[in-house]
C-alpha cells in the first residue's frame, strides 16, 4: 500500500514510502483486544454472568479470581527490561500484594494474592510508554503486552466457557463415547489407575493439570532470556502458539459440544448423566446415540483437548531454542514430564475421552506448523503441512460424530486408522521442522535482529 506526501505540490514528483506492515497488524490488534472485551462484557450483562471486564476489575481492587496467572503474566513482561528494573518491578509487586492480602486477611475474608502483579504491570507499560525511548521502549511494551494478553486470554476463555452452554444446550457425549471404544476407553482405565494410586500422585497430578501456564511461562522466559542483551525477539516462541490456540480451539467447544465422561457418564452430571458409569464400568454400547440435554453449569469444553493441545506446544517448544540448537537438557525433561502428565491428568480426572486428545495433538501440530520459523515464507511444505492437518481434524470430528456407532463395532480398524492419522501428521511434522537444522537461516538471523 502506498499513500502521498499531502505536502507535495501538482506536477512535482510525489513522495511515496510503504506503510510497515508489522505496524498496521499491532495496530489492529491493538485495537480488537478492548473490542473484544467490551462485546463479550455485553453478552455477560445480558445473561447474568461476570463478564471479562468486571474480572480485570477485581485484580486491581478485588478480589483476583487467579493467584497464578497475574504473576505470570507480570514475569513474562520482565523479559523485556534490564536486571535492575527487574528487582523493583518484583518488589513493588510483591508490596502491594503484602499489602491487599493482609487487608483481605483483616476483614475476614480469604487469603488471595494477585493485584501486585497486576498494577506493576500497567505502570510498566505506562512509564515505558510515555518515558523511555527507542529499543528499551520498544523492548518493554512488546513484553507487558505478552504478558496483559496473557492475563486477558484467561478471562476471554472464562466467558466464552459460560458461550457453550448458552450456545449449545444438548452435548454429544453419546457419540464421542462410542467413538472412543475404537481408542480402548482410556479416560475409564486411566480413572481407575489414578485411584489406585492414591492421593500423592493424585495432588500432583491435579497442580501439573490446574498450572498449565507456568509451564508456559518457564519456557517462554528461557525461550526470550536473551532479548535485552541482544536487541533481537525470537521469530517464533511459545506464547504466540499459547495465544493462537486460545482463540481458535474454543471455537469448536461450540461446534461438537462434549462435557467429558465424569459428568455425562459420572457422579458429577447434576441429576442428568446417563449412569454412574465412571470409571469403574465401561457403559454397553448404545447404537442409537442421540443428543444428550444437559445443565447450564457444565461448560462444554471437551473437544477438542485444549490442555493437551497447550501442553504439546509446551513439550515441542522445549526441544529446540529459535536457533535450532538444543534446550537444555532439564527443559527437555521438564517439558516430557508435563506433557506425560497432563495427559494422564486429562484422563484419569474423566475430564476428557481418549479421541479428545487426538483432535487436540492434531490442532497443535496444526497450529504450530502455521506459526512456525515465519521467515521461511508460506511454500508448498508449510501449505501441504497445514492443509492436512485442518483435513485430519475436519476428518476426525466428522467420523466422531457420524461414524460413532461402526467405530465401536470395529474398534481395531477404527483405532487404527485415528492412531494412524495423527502418527502420519506427527511424523510429517517432524520431518518438516526437526530433521534438518536450516543453517542459512541462522547465520541470517545472526546478523539482521527481528523487529520486536
Amino acid at each position: 500500500m502506498l499513500v502521498e506526501d499531502p505536502g507535495a505540490k501538482a506536477g512535482s514528483a510525489v513522495s511515496r514510502r510503504p506503510v510497515p506492515r508489522t505496524r498496521v497488524r499491532v495496530t489492529a490488534a491493538v485495537a480488537a483486544v478492548p473490542v473484544l472485551l467490551i462485546v463479550l462484557q455485553v453478552v455477560a450483562v445480558w445473561q447474568g454472568f461476570d463478564g471479562p471486564l468486571e474480572s480485570v476489575a477485581r485484580d486491581y481492587i478485588g478480589t483476583p479470581k487467579s493467584m497464578s496467572v497475574p504473576w505470570a503474566g507480570l514475569v513474562l513482561a520482565l523479559v523485556g527490561i534490564s536486571a535492575r528494573r527487574r528487582l523493583v518491578a518484583v518488589g513493588a509487586a510483591v508490596a502491594v500484594d503484602v499489602v491487599w492480602a493482609g487487608a483481605r486477611l483483616l476483614a475476614g475474608e480469604p487469603f488471595v494474592i494477585g493485584n501486585g502483579p497486576v498494577i506493576v504491570l500497567t505502570g510498566l507499560a505506562l512509564v515505558a510508554w510515555l518515558r523511555w525511548s527507542g529499543a528499551e521502549r520498544r523492548n518493554a511494551l512488546h513484553a507487558a503486552a505478552l504478558g496483559a494478553l496473557l492475563i486477558l486470554a484467561t478471562k476471554v476463555g472464562d466467558v466464552w466457557l459460560h458461550v457453550t452452554v448458552i450456545g449449545r444446550p444438548t452435548v454429544l457425549d453419546e457419540y464421542v463415547i462410542l467413538a472412543d471404544h475404537a481408542l480402548g476407553d482410556p479416560s475409564w482405565v486411566l480413572g481407575r489407575a489414578v485411584d489406585a494410586l492414591g492421593p500423592v500422585v493424585y495432588a500432583v497430578l491435579h497442580w501439573v493439570y490446574i498450572e498449565l501456564p507456568v509451564a508456559a511461562i518457564v519456557v517462554a522466559v528461557w525461550q526470550l532470556r536473551g532479548v535485552v542483551s541482544s536487541g533481537r525477539w525470537p521469530s517464533h516462541y511459545l506464547v504466540r502458539t499459547f495465544l493462537v490456540l486460545g482463540l481458535i480451539g474454543p471455537l469448536v467447544y461450540v461446534l461438537f459440544p462434549v462435557v467429558g465422561p465424569m459428568f455425562a457418564f459420572g457422579p458429577d452430571g447434576n441429576g442428568l448423566q446417563l449412569g454412574n458409569y465412571w470409571p469403574g464400568v465401561v457403559p454397553p454400547i448404545d447404537r442409537n446415540p442421540q443428543p444428550l440435554p444437559f445443565d447450564a453449569a457444565i461448560p462444554r469444553n471437551c473437544m477438542p483437548s485444549m490442555h493437551t493441545a497447550w501442553a504439546l506446544s509446551v513439550f515441542l517448544h522445549t526441544r529446540r531454542d529459535s536457533d535450532g540448537e538444543p534446550a537444555p537438557a532439564w527443559l527437555r525433561w521438564g517439558g516430557a514430564f508435563w506433557l506425560l502428565a497432563t495427559l494422564t491428568a486429562t484422563l484419569g480426572f474423566g475430564y476428557h475421552y481418549g479421541i479428545d486428545l487426538v483432535a487436540g495433538a492434531v490442532l497443535c501440530l496444526t497450529v504450530e506448523s502455521a506459526l512456525r520459523e515465519p521467515e521461511r515464507g508460506w511454500g508448498w511444505f508449510r501449505f501441504r503441512l497445514v492443509g492436512s492437518g485442518v483435513v485430519v481434524l475436519a476428518a476426525l470430528l466428522l467420523a466422531y460424530r457420524y461414524l460413532a456407532v461402526p467405530m465401536a463395532e470395529y474398534p481395531v480398524l477404527a483405532g487404527t486408522v485415528v492412531l494412524g492419522l495423527l502418527a502420519g501428521l506427527a511424523a510429517a511434522f517432524h520431518a518438516t521442522w526437526f530433521v534438518t537444522v536450516r543453517q542459512p537461516l541462522r547465520a541470517e538471523r545472526e546478523v539482521e535482529p527481528a523487529t520486536p
